[in-house]
């Protein structure tokens, strides 16, 4: 009762990335709270599943196996967590904001009038107070232990921390390599509950069918790369990009972008990095005109080390650079690309 869940996201049998980041995360909280962690996995065919979760530190894992709950579908998916949790009465409930988190979390909050939070960069627990009326006086409340949702908010001009005082469980959603992901213990023992689904889940629920499903892979490993090459609006046209390929080639790297390149039709949506994109930990980030708001840096600040070209000497990007080179992308990349060239032969 009162646990930290975590909704674990399944393509097949295989457990989504974020889902075991989340896990990560989730282990910390429930240790800080001094409570227990599960996890919940919807599916088809999930036998053994729960190998890839338990050494994330789940302490329960909670399975849903029967045919029509995969490939995803809202309606027998909602139920089954919803009904879960009225049961168990989780405080805390963590979702990728994939395009299924997206779905089912609002779902799940609306049913059980709960609050949650989207896009979230950071989870910390801590302490609140308000004033609340009682009677026909106002007077001070305190909170403990509630979680901390943080998230850029106005256009990334502020960070907001959100908290949900009253209404359980806490929701949030956070996007894929926000978190780390750490095995806690690979021989860590929890317990394993495979649930009737048709005392959960009514037959109604299954009156979607999927004829068919295309699931495009990635064009581009910007998640993994050790090397990234990020451009933003300085590097000024869709031709500057292709100088950054073509360093990017030279290094074996992969080629990034900040929002504004990306809204400038410079390069393809997949390759943004950021709060709105993908979020990167390369061992090398080099940041060719990128300003470096917010939401930007929220996606690249744990790079090991970050190397920014910016004619702009007072780019807030280069308050977190390692090192600065000052001048345009026109005139540093080019001779970046020639040295490069040279001296690996």
């Amino acid at each position: 009762m009162n646990n930290v869940f975590v909704y674990c996201e399944l393509e097949g049998n295989k457990v989504a990335d974020v889902s075991l980041e989340l896990l990560t995360k989730g282990r910390k909280l429930a240790n800080e709270l001094g409570v227990k962690l599960e996890a919940l996995c919807v599916g088809y065919k999930l036998d053994g599943v729960e190998s890839q979760i338990l050494p994330y530190g789940a302490d329960k894992v909670h399975i849903f196996d029967a045919e029509g709950l995969f490939p995803y579908t809202s309606l027998p998916h909602t139920s089954a967590v919803v009904n879960l949790f009225k049961e168990e009465q989780p405080q805390i409930c963590l979702l990728g904001a994939t395009v299924i988190g997206r779905d089912l979390g609002p779902r799940v909050s609306s049913a059980l009038h709960s609050g949650l939070t989207a896009d979230c960069t950071q989870l910390e627990i801590g302490s609140f107070d308000m004033k609340v009326k009682e009677g026909d006086q106002m007077v001070d409340k305190h909170y403990e232990n509630q979680l901390y949702q943080i998230r850029p908010a106005f256009g990334g001009s502020i960070i907001a921390t959100i908290v949900n005082p009253e209404h359980r469980p806490q929701m949030a959603t956070v996007r894929d390599g926000v978190m780390k992901k750490e095995i806690v213990d690979a021989n860590y023992k929890g317990e394993v509950v495979k649930h009737d689904v048709a005392k959960y889940v009514p037959t109604t629920d299954y009156v979607v069918k999927v004829i068919d499903r295309h699931v495009e892979a990635a064009k581009n490993n910007l998640k993994g790369a050790p090397i990234v090459v990020a451009g933003g609006y300085g590097v000024g046209s869709k031709e500057g990009f292709d100088k950054l390929f073509e360093l990017a080639k030279e290094l074996h790297a992969e080629v990034g972008a900040s929002r504004a390149a990306v809204d400038a039709g410079w390069v393809d949506h997949d390759r943004q990095i950021g709060q709105t994109g993908v979020t990167v930990r390369p061992k090398l980030y080099i940041a060719c005109g990128i300003s470096g708001q917010i939401q930007h840096i929220a996606g690249m600040q744990d790079s090991s080390m970050i190397i920014s070209i910016n004619s702009d000497p007072d780019a807030p990007i280069n308050q977190i650079a390692d090192y600065v080179i000052n001048g345009t992308v026109e005139e540093v990349i080019p001779k970046m690309i020639k040295y490069y060239k040279k001296n690996s032969k």
